[in-house]
């Protein structure tokens, strides 16, 4: 489609038909995805799910979804396994677990581990040996209360991925107590404490572990003598056979065979004539009955943050369950349907985000917002032969910057950031993994402007750019209002969130990417540092895509996805380059050090842009279309700043003060 002509008029006469019949398929899209994903993650209505709010020591708390099959009751207890997302993930990130679990006939809590999703903080220091980052009290809970009556108390399970996974084994150890021995706690902290789990008299008379099972995923770090001597819990895991953060194992590669994290599993169980020197994967050792199982699964072909996406992992996952549960289930460990929940959820989104624009278009022609409405300026002049070459310099240039300060930037979040990178409680800029997005973001964005500046001072005047062509004309005035109506669009997006996920329990995502609808309110106080710094990329990126590259005669698609590569190339390129050397040579180019008491992994800050990069690439078409709205380069930022920034916020590690 060629360059639209400027409009005069409301704003009914922008942008890509009327709003209310786009609203109207924005909704649709909403529900059917909602009403998908909630028949999926019920199992077509025969598993009730609730959310639940477990207060813990020091005024903490856990949030957790229950997943309960109708058919479970007191005289019919079904087994319960504790299922704990990894670092920066949040429950609903291993539906892929809870559904799959929960279809065979187990009950499921899935937990927002501490510091995580809208769970609180913690004040211990050493969450996962004491406290398994929540799942050390979930499961006190589980066996103390008489509320979970439809629960097998003899068969309760646990399983996690990467950090959730060394969440479960250090759970195991501490109820499992010294030498087979269980912890007895005191009177004192007889009402289910964590603290009490991990510092219990362990003089007490041997007695079963709480814990029956557990599952670890993507994590062997912690699979050392000292941990595995007080596990008395069958285990299994699994580990990706091409785990990027395979570099920090003992031997440095995947490979489970020979992994003396993997041998000492399941020697732990073994007599000494009969503990092997290569494990066998797949192979069951030991006796589940006596709670020295031990199997060892490396799914081949996957890396670290696919791994829990994976059927084949999957399956393992609930065959080792069923086994160790005594269960039968009728549906096989290869029929899932996890991924139909997130393609319905993925509608969602798609209906979320598309709302967005003639939801705004709508509210501009009401009389408080219709003075934002202007013409839409002249397009830039074609350029020629030099202006395609500053042009595609530029681009080539803001690319591999953006390729080159992440990690420099990432690094550099441990002087700016230092109590957040240390895991520690502070105000200032709370969320460890975002900063290195934040420092990052506010450095592009200034190169950005600066170039901008540049550019039009010395190139762009002498080539028939004029400011009437940049759309940046505005006033004190002019920007409170348009600020007041990308708040009303917030409003309504996350309105529409909370309403819906009120309804189904579901939330708009698509793996990595998510608006979650539950978050603690203390986010909100969090997001007033961010979003300042943050909008510093957004509207230069609004800048860029509208006075700099908006040019006569060409097509708006051609545009839009020059734009949208160029957000997104150089991003694309640091995971060019991180996979394919760990193709080329099994070892990823961005590992990571230890620093003093702080580690500094490189890899995992590599693993954020598989949420971002999506956004990223889409980001020039909503500053473009909301420009078509009002003739100006600052409502598109506003709007998406707050709500992209918002969904990045709310969807990884805060370590928020309690």
């Amino acid at each position: 489609m060629n360059q639209p002509p400027a409009a005069n008029g409301s704003p009914s006469e922008q942008g890509h038909g009327r709003p209310l019949r786009l609203i109207g398929l924005s909704l649709v899209l909403i529900l059917l995805g909602n009403i998908g994903a909630y028949l999926v993650k019920t199992g077509g209505g025969k598993i009730d799910i609730t959310g639940i709010k477990l207060p813990t020591e020091n005024g903490q708390w856990i949030t957790a979804d229950l997943f309960r099959p109708k058919n479970a009751t007191a005289k019919n207890p079904v087994p319960i396994v504790v299922v704990c997302p990894g670092f920066e993930r949040s429950k609903e990130t291993l539906d892929s677990y809870s559904i799959e679990l929960a279809r065979r006939g187990m009950a499921v809590i899935t937990i927002d581990p501490y510091n995580q999703g809208a769970s609180s903080s913690t004040q211990e220091r050493r969450s996962a040996s004491i406290e398994g980052y929540g799942v050390v009290p979930m499961i006190e809970y589980i066996f103390d209360t008489p509320n979970l009556n439809f629960v097998d108390k003899t068969r309760i399970g646990a399983t996690g991925y990467s950090a959730g996974g060394n969440a479960v084994l250090q759970s195991a150890a501490v109820f499992g107590g010294r030498q087979g021995r269980a912890p007895r706690r005191t009177p004192a902290k007889e009402a289910g404490s964590a603290r009490a789990a991990g510092t219990a008299d362990r003089t007490a008379p041997a007695a079963a572990s709480k814990l029956a099972a557990v599952f670890v995923g993507g994590y062997v770090l912690t699979m050392t003598d000292a941990v595995l001597a007080t596990v008395n819990s069958n285990v299994g895991m699994d580990y990706a056979r091409h785990d990027e953060g395979s570099y920090r194992n003992e031997r440095g590669d995947a490979d489970m065979r020979h992994a003396p994290e993997a041998l000492r599993l399941v020697n732990s169980v073994l007599e000494k004539d009969q503990q092997v020197a290569e494990v066998e994967v797949g192979k069951v050792y030991g006796d589940c009955a006596k709670r020295t199982m031990r199997v060892v699964y490396n799914t081949p072909g996957n890396i670290h943050p696919l791994l829990p996406y994976d059927s084949r992992s999957i399956a393992h996952m609930v065959g080792f369950f069923a086994t160790v549960f005594g269960l039968q289930p009728a549906i096989s460990a290869s029929d899932q349907t996890w991924l139909f929940k997130e393609l319905f959820t993925l509608v969602s989104l798609v209906g979320a985000l598309l709302m967005l624009v003639p939801l705004t278009r709508l509210l501009l022609g009401l009389p408080v917002f219709r003075g934002l409405v202007h013409p839409i300026p002249p397009a830039l002049p074609r350029p020629g032969r030099q202006g395609q070459i500053a042009f595609w310099a530029t681009f080539a240039f803001s690319a591999a910057l953006a390729c080159y300060l992440f990690v420099p930037m990432a690094r550099a979040t441990f002087v700016v950031f230092p109590a957040a990178s240390a895991a520690q409680q502070t105000w200032w800029f709370p969320q460890r993994m975002n900063n290195a997005v934040l420092l990052w973001a506010v450095a592009n964005g200034l190169v950005g402007l600066i170039l901008f500046v540049l550019n039009y001072h010395f190139f762009g005047k002498k080539n028939g750019v004029v400011p009437e062509m940049l759309g940046l004309r505005t006033s004190v005035r002019e920007l409170t209002a348009t600020l007041g109506l990308a708040l009303i669009v917030l409003a309504a997006f996350y309105g529409l969130l909370f309403a819906t996920f009120g309804l189904f329990h579901v939330d708009f995502r698509f793996f990595f990417v998510a608006a979650a609808a539950e978050f603690p309110a203390k986010m909100l106080l969090v997001a007033l540092e961010y979003l300042p710094l943050f909008f510093v990329f957004y509207l230069a990126n609004s800048i860029r895509v509208n006075s700099a590259s908006r040019f006569a005669g060409q097509r708006e698609w051609v545009s839009l996805l020059i734009m949208g590569l160029g957000n997104s190339v150089g991003l694309i390129a640091i995971v060019a380059i991180q996979y394919g050397c760990l193709a080329r040579t099994g070892a990823v180019f961005w590992t990571g050090t230890t620093e003093g008491t702080v580690g500094r992994q490189d890899w995992i800050f590599i693993n954020l842009l598989f949420g971002i990069i999506p956004m990223m690439f889409l980001l020039p078409f909503f500053n473009r279309w909301f420009f078509r709205l009002t003739g100006r380069v600052y409502l598109g930022p506003m709007v998406t700043c707050l709500i992209f920034i918002m969904m990045l916020l709310t969807g990884t590690v805060s370590y928020i003060p309690l």
